[in-house]
This record gives C-alpha cells, sequence and structure tokens, in this order.
C-alpha cells in the first residue's frame, strides 16, 4: 500500500477545487477507514478498492 502523497506525485491520485483526494483511474472521491490502533489512516476508493495510507 502506498502513501497517498506518493500517489498524487505519481499521478494515480488527484485533488479536486475543494482539495478532496479522487482516484485519477475512477475519477471517485476516495473514502476513509479510521483504525484507532494505528498511526494512519487508509484512503480508499469505492470503484476500484485501491488503497492508500496517509498519516494523520
Amino acid at each position: 500500500m502506498k502513501s497517498a502523497r506518493k500517489g498524487l506525485r505519481e499521478g494515480e491520485l488527484e485533488k479536486d477545487t475543494y482539495e478532496r483526494l479522487n482516484c485519477a483511474e475512477c475519477g471517485e472521491t476516495l473514502g476513509t477507514k479510521n483504525d484507532p490502533d494505528e498511526v494512519f489512516s487508509v484512503r480508499a476508493c469505492p470503484e476500484c478498492g485501491t488503497e492508500w495510507k496517509k498519516l494523520r
């Protein structure tokens, strides 16, 4: 699982006008899964299921 920053640099993620992360492949806004035991949250595309880590 890559980080969200790396996904932005590689063109896998895009930001819209409201600074929301979107999957470049599907165009869908990413959802967030928070696990209280982890240092990061998981951002996932609801369409293709690809996941990225984002530090809190």
